[in-house]
């Protein structure tokens, strides 16, 4: 039998065109593992087969682990005061090995073996031109549609295949077999079967790279391309920068005649896209990212991460877009909340704003409406600004001398002072598990409080009309909220 397993061996060697060694080892795992399911318990075995003559020894081994670390697998590991007694001079981390009776192979058990072993030559051929495919760096895989798999389209390029699921398919996009495709490489699943490397269509990523590779000015460093957002098949933005002054960034990447930007939209199914120029300054960023509607007025919160747009009637339907589009895809590409109004709807938050900031400075301060107002137009905001503005700053408003601006300085920290009380025995009322809630803060722990909602429970059987009132939040940030609150609910029905 020793002869035949050389034959074998020699066999898939010429068969697969895989080094003999490789196969070897192949075969010398498979017997390992066929061993293995004689012993109870993740045993350690070793097999090696004489080149020469086809004759095998197998070896149970155990792996030398310091005295301190304890045996996480006793099976396959021996401490190392234990293993120098029974081979002196072993150090940590070499193998003790003692032989065991070997498999016998015949002929069923070779043809058997052969099975395991062809497996795990696929499973090497596999990495191996996947290795070779990836090491060319290139970002966009382009092959032909090969078959349908459950949903999904299995893109073949030579000998390599790739997944192109369903969600990042580009929406209404007809792909038959036989069909020319590009996709972007997204990542490599060696777990998954047949096709391993994941492809996308409908990525940002992908829209960039076909601009990089129409463009050679962004390959020249010339021009970048900072940001992207998509509407897979409908629309999409792009924000680029000029590294050079003497280069046009939109222009470049527009074309002469539009053919560079045509042959981008042309292969993503006629996808409009809109080209930004990228700015330092968001508000400046903002305008341009919502192009063609032209703004009136814009209001920055940093705290909140957010703009206030404000844009003529004629505009407004232009600025939000159909179904939302535009203001979705110009929030998406700068990465700020972008909240479009009229004037009026703006001149009503700031009457409204104003108001809030009347009352709680005339509460909170104990002064009169006109001091509140001076305070207000001068750019106040909230007590924090008040107790600690420079105190130069507010001399320098007209009317206010040294002890009114001390007293109101004094006035606002003590308020703060006692806010900060209230708020600490506020939270003391709440239950820990609503406070240790992710997506929670202290002013929202507060407000749910002060209605009465002290328990993560409370929290789950509010509806999002209701956590809307209470918090002020947005409908889409109380229903993340209620959810997370609620997911104890269904972790307990699954047990």
């Amino acid at each position: 039998m020793n002869r035949e397993l050389l034959m074998l061996i020699e066999a898939i060697s010429r068969e697969k065109s895989v080094e003999h060694d490789v196969v070897m080892g192949a075969v010398e795992s498979a017997l390992a593992q066929a061993t293995k399911k004689l012993y109870q318990g993740d045993v350690d075995i070793r097999v090696a087969i004489d080149p020469e003559t086809g004759e095998h020894e197998t070896f149970r081994r155990w792996l030398v682990v310091p005295d301190d670390a304890g045996l996480q697998n006793p099976d396959a590991e021996e401490m190392l005061m234990d293993a120098q007694e029974r081979v002196p001079g072993v150090q940590v981390g070499e193998y003790i090995e003692e032989p065991v009776d070997s498999v016998p192979i015949g002929r069923i058990g070779a043809m058997a073996a052969k099975q395991v072993i062809l497996q795990k030559i696929r499973d090497a051929e596999r990495e191996t031109l996947l290795n070779d495919f990836m090491s060319r760096g290139e970002k966009i895989f382009t092959g032909t549609v090969k078959r349908m798999d459950k949903g999904d389209i299995i893109v073949e390029s030579g000998r390599v295949e790739g997944r192109l699921r369903r969600g990042e398919m580009i929406p209404k996009e007809n792909l038959r077999s036989g069909d020319r495709v590009r996709a972007m490489i997204m990542e490599v699943d060696l777990t998954l079967r047949g096709a391993p490397i994941l492809l996308s269509r409908s990525a940002p990523e992908f829209m960039i790279e076909l601009f990089r590779n129409e463009v050679p000015e962004i390959e020249q460093g010339l021009l970048e391309i900072k940001s992207c957002a998509r509407d897979a098949g409908s629309r999409a933005k792009i924000a680029v920068l000029s590294h050079d002054k003497r280069v046009d960034p939109i222009g470049t990447c527009v074309g002469v005649r539009g053919t560079r930007v045509n042959a981008v939209t042309n292969e993503l199914a006629g996808e409009r896209v809109d080209i930004v120029l990228w700015s330092e300054d968001p508000a400046q960023f903002v305008i341009g990212a919502l192009a063609p509607a032209n703004v009136q007025s814009i209001v920055v919160d940093e705290e909140k991460h957010a703009m206030d747009v404000v844009v003529d009637e004629e505009n407004l339907a232009i600025a939000i877009g159909r179904g939302g589009q535009n203001v979705r895809l110009a929030s998406d590409l700068t990465g700020w909340k972008i909240n479009i109004m009229d004037a009026a709807e703006s001149a009503q938050k700031e009457a409204d704003e104003t108001s809030v900031a009347r009352q709680l400075f005339m509460e909170k301060l104990d002064v009169d409406q006109d001091i509140a107002d001076i305070l207000i137009q001068e750019g106040f905001e909230n007590l924090e600004e008040v107790a600690y503005v420079p105190l130069q700053e507010m001399l320098e408003i007209e009317g206010f001398d040294e002890e009114i601006v001390n007293e109101l300085r004094t006035r606002a920290k003590d308020a703060l002072l006692t806010m900060q009380i209230v708020r600490e025995q506020v939270v003391g009322k709440v239950d820990e598990d609503l406070r240790e809630l992710p997506g929670l803060n202290a002013d929202l722990i507060v407000k749910l409080a002060a209605g009465g909602i002290t328990t993560r429970d409370d929290l789950a059987d509010l509806a999002v009309d209701e956590l809307v009132e209470l918090t002020g939040q947005s409908e889409d940030e109380a229903k993340a909220l209620i959810l997370k609150a609620r997911e104890h609910w269904f972790a307990a029905g699954d047990e």
